[in-house]
């Protein structure tokens, strides 16, 4: 009875059911998701600037490859889901970051920012959704950043590159979705181990889990 009683309060205080936990957000899921995001827009704003070099040295040699620069706008997203691991984590993350890069300024304009954080961010969120917010490995976060990028990219050549032929359409969507399956999904999977790793994510489901690996 006592043992019952016990086991009853432990999952209380953990947080309900497992599925009820994925959407229910505690206080520090907000503050770490918000810190994630904080300092992902701050990584865009560099990008903003840093990929203008290599997107000169790319457009000539053919057209649509430069989609293989979209990836750090996209890791956010993933980074934040596969940390967090609450339903909207990706979502609220990416579209954080666009919020931060459109505050500060960027060449693009604040709406468009934003809109496109909120189509990445949404790309990314469908992956983790269709796992049922149960399995955070290696191949879904691949998944989550080609999803991000895939998401992004059809958004970039309606608002961007309207009336592009085929070519162009084909090898920037395959080139942005390479992008982000590497630098959104896979990178952001080993960053989130090993942030997870040092211990300081040790309130979080990835946290625990880098625990039980060690």
């Amino acid at each position: 009875m006592s043992t019952s009683t016990s086991e009853s309060t432990s999952q209380k205080t953990q947080g309900q059911t497992p599925a009820a936990g994925f959407f229910r957000w505690r206080i520090v899921d907000i503050v770490v998701a918000s810190v994630i995001g904080v300092a992902a827009g701050l990584i865009f704003l560099a990008w903003n600037v840093g990929y203008l070099g290599p997107k000169a040295l790319l457009e000539p040699l053919l057209p649509g490859v430069q989609g293989l620069l979209d990836g750090p706008w996209l890791f956010a997203g993933v980074l934040g889901g596969l940390i967090i691991r609450k339903a909207g984590a990706a979502i609220y993350v990416e579209l954080l970051a666009a919020v931060v890069s459109a505050l500060i300024g960027n060449q693009w304009g604040g709406f468009l920012t934003i809109e496109a954080g909120l189509v990445q961010g949404l790309g990314a969120e469908l992956i983790f959704l269709l796992f049922f917010y149960r399995r955070w490995s290696l191949p879904v976060a691949i998944l989550a950043g080609a999803g991000a990028a895939l998401a992004g990219g059809i958004n970039n050549l309606v608002l961007w590159y309207a009336g592009s032929g085929a070519a162009f359409t084909t090898i920037y969507l395959i080139s942005t979705v390479i992008s982000g399956a590497v630098i959104a999904g896979a990178l952001s999977w080993v960053l989130a181990r090993g942030i997870a790793a040092t211990g300081a994510l040790d309130r979080f489901g990835s946290g625990r889990e880098a625990r039980v690996r060690v």
